[in-house]
């Protein structure tokens, strides 16, 4: 059971939840893009927006990353393809992508599997919105990328195998990522307002650091 989190640390967290989030308005594409994770209420909205007609390929993109291994027994992308499938789709209606370590990989390999495509919906976690679109934007620039997630708050992110301080510390991380790779070229640069400056550091000061490259 994990400690009891201050409410300012809660607090500075929900900024970062509310910057991290995009949720684009959504139109048919040519493709759904679901990103692997430890968090399979990804595959569920994935299947859920191609069982109501938003594209006609779904794409899983995955190996296995950081809070996967030694949790799934295989890769991401299967495991979320089986969900996939025991809501409703069919195994032909599926592609999988398994390499895939990061989201830089995710968008490169899921690009090249799906040649011609010229819009695309991207699926991840609610807090990763942000960082899978502007990947997109400099990675994969001819076609229009749409980003979403499953819906829903801060305070329900959580599960058992991925808590609150797990995902305080991806946030702080993805933060400071998004800092570093826009000079790498790895993705667009995010504006970042002062409220989320602020919370970002009373967070590392509070020792949410553990996503943070090098740290």
């Amino acid at each position: 059971m994990e400690a009891t989190i201050p409410a300012a640390v809660l607090s500075a967290a929900e900024t970062l939840w509310r910057y991290h989030c995009v949720y684009d308005a959504l139109e048919p594409a040519d493709a759904i893009i679901g990103f692997g994770s430890y968090d399979l209420r990804v595959a569920d909205r994935c299947a859920d927006l191609f069982l109501e007609g938003y594209a006609p390929r779904l794409l899983f993109t995955g190996a296995q990353g950081h809070w996967t291994r030694g949790r799934f027994d295989r890769s991401e992308a299967a495991i979320f393809a089986s969900r996939a499938i025991s809501l409703g789709l069919q195994e032909q209606d599926i592609l999988t992508e398994e390499r895939a370590t990061n989201i830089g990989e995710n968008i490169r390999f899921a690009s090249a599997m799906l040649p011609g495509c010229r819009s695309v919906i991207l699926v991840t976690k609610p807090q990763t919105q942000r960082r899978c679109l502007a990947t997109a934007q400099r990675q994969w620039p001819q076609v229009h990328a749409a980003v979403t997630a499953p819906r829903h708050s801060f305070r329900e992110q959580p599960i058992p195998e991925h808590g609150m301080t797990d995902l305080i510390n991806e946030m702080v991380g993805d933060v400071e990522r998004m800092r570093r790779y826009p000079a790498l070229g790895y993705q667009t640069k995010q504006e970042e307002p002062p409220g989320v400056s602020a919370a970002y550091d009373l967070l590392v000061a509070a020792g949410y650091t553990g996503h943070i490259p090098g740290a």
